[in-house]
């Protein structure tokens, strides 16, 4: 990417509604325009609203929920701000990573919360505290039966990939 096209990808992310935190990283990460659902989703869900959007494998949902979802939310509260419901495991490692990399500037915390994974090891992050909990189902119950992840400063829920 070029100079000029870093400073055009800043200007067209920057159009929907993305503030400096959030447009930096994404010139660093290669970002060069944003996709059709990034188009359609970031100022909706900027605006607070409810979103229901569908797009193909490899468009860029994730970012299409996660850029505003950080520009929205507190960072630094001991409870999460924002969860984030995924399917997989799999799922939820590459979920936390972008929202990770899209959030490093800002300082945010993510954690990923799966089976398979020591829920001892979820239990200090969680105490420690975490801005973004992205979790699959089942271990999210777990966590919410035994009182170990509290929703009450819950500010964005996301149900990704909602259709499996």
């Amino acid at each position: 990417m070029t100079p000029s096209s870093s400073a055009s990808a800043a200007t067209e992310f920057a159009g929907l509604g993305l503030g400096p935190a959030l447009l930096e990283p994404l010139s660093q990460l290669g970002y060069e325009e944003p996709t059709p659902i990034q188009s359609a989703a970031i100022p909706p869900v900027l605006e607070g609203r409810d979103l229901l959007g569908l797009a193909a494998t490899g468009t860029g949902k994730t970012a299409a929920f996660a850029l505003p979802l950080l520009q929205r939310i507190p960072i630094g509260h001991r409870a999460p701000s924002a969860l984030v419901l995924v399917p997989t495991r799999e799922l939820a490692i590459q979920v936390a990573q972008a929202v990770h990399r899209y959030g490093r500037v800002l300082g945010v915390t993510v954690l990923p919360i799966y089976g398979g994974q020591s829920f001892q090891q979820q239990l200090k992050v969680l105490k420690r505290g975490v801005d973004v909990a992205v979790a699959t189902p089942g271990r999210a119950l777990d966590h919410l039966r035994r009182g170990t992840l509290d929703l009450g400063r819950l500010r964005m829920l996301v149900l990704d990939e909602a259709d499996e």
